[in-house]
């Protein structure tokens, strides 16, 4: 099974718990009898460990241990053959074990990750509230890996995959060299602190709430986004909400500001109905800001998705008696603007 296109992170190319704690009141369920365990597989260690003359055996014992995430590892991860051509595959793992740019990496995964217990908590917290509110979802395998920074939470089939290398910190010896690939308005975010969220945002969006085929408008994806964003609120306590949106702080603090004004420019520039993909789409991606606003490019970048996650707390502040499963199944994007009453704050 191939992994889903939207975790690809092809080679060398790029996606502390601060103060600023989310700024809404968020009414979580009681989880607390909600079983769930997750325990973080460390695939990193075992294959950072093999030794070469053990290589045909561990490649074997590989393919029935780790199943579907083995293959994805060699085939689209690592993209060193097809798990058919053992010969290939055998030639190519003695190459990477032996680079010292693997050893020197995998060593600075295990100084940075002795253990995984704070992640392990953090995750089970975080699915017991995904179990809660989709019962019926199965909670995969979680594994981590090293990549050469070639993804960073992809999921395929039965399992999420951690890329322990894209998460060293952002003052990680490793970025600044990747810097012509791996922008640092990007890597600044590759640090400990952001893999339950982006493990979390990973599985909502990829399993629980995919895009659906009929948005088109701005405002739908702003809903989308918003509604993504609100889950998070919901099942990620105590993270900040530049983590939970991918803001540094100065951000966070400027899309606060100018939330108001930037709501007005939308509505001016027409916006909220645009179906043009490739102006509304910068509203949405990733970049170290937005051209249009702000001085001295100081804006905040997703300024789309913020204003949507806006609009969702403000439209389930003011209907209280509506739970997460009856927001995700509102597809009426209008309903919920007039309903949130929402005009910029």
């Amino acid at each position: 099974m191939k992994l889903k296109p939207l975790q690809k992170y092809f080679f060398f190319l790029i996606l502390t718990v601060s103060s600023c704690r989310e700024n809404a009141t968020i009414n979580r369920p009681d989880v607390s009898d909600v079983d769930v365990n997750i325990q973080i597989e460390r695939f990193d260690r075992a294959f950072a460990s093999t030794k070469l003359n053990d290589i045909p055996a561990q490649h074997k014992l590989y393919e029935g241990q780790y199943g579907g995430f083995y293959k994805n590892y060699i085939e689209d991860m690592l993209q060193i053959g097809s798990l058919a051509d053992s010969n290939l595959v055998y030639e190519n793992l003695v190459s990477i074990i032996r680079q010292k740019d693997f050893v020197d990496l995998n060593k600075a995964v295990n100084r940075v990750y002795p253990d995984m217990n704070k992640y392990n908590d953090e995750l089970s917290n975080a699915f017991q509230y995904i179990k809660y509110y989709f019962p019926q979802y199965n909670i995969p395998r979680f594994i981590s890996y090293v990549s050469g920074f070639a993804y960073q939470t992809p999921i395929g089939e039965n399992y999420v995959g951690i890329g322990l290398d894209m998460f060293l910190g952002a003052d990680s010896e490793f970025y600044p060299a990747l810097v012509k690939s791996i922008p640092m308005y990007i890597s600044r975010r590759f640090t400990p602190e952001n893999i339950t969220p982006r493990v979390v945002e990973a599985v909502l969006r990829e399993d629980l709430y995919s895009i659906p085929d009929s948005m088109h408008t701005a405002l739908q994806h702003m809903v989308y986004s918003g509604k993504i964003l609100y889950a998070m609120d919901l099942m990620l306590e105590n993270v900040a909400d530049e983590l939970k949106i991918g803001y540094s702080k100065e951000q966070l603090s400027w899309a606060k500001k100018y939330e108001s004004d930037v709501w007005k420019w939308f509505l001016q520039e027409g916006l909220l109905y645009n179906t043009d993909l490739n102006r509304i789409q910068k509203y949405f991606i990733d970049a170290p800001f937005t051209p249009e606003l702000g001085e001295n490019n100081e804006s905040a970048p997703k300024l789309g998705s913020y204003i949507g996650w806006m609009m969702v707390r403000k439209y389930m502040d003011r209907n209280p008696e509506i739970n997460l499963n009856e927001l995700l199944k509102n597809t009426d994007a209008q309903q919920i603007l007039e309903e949130s009453k929402y005009k910029g704050k």
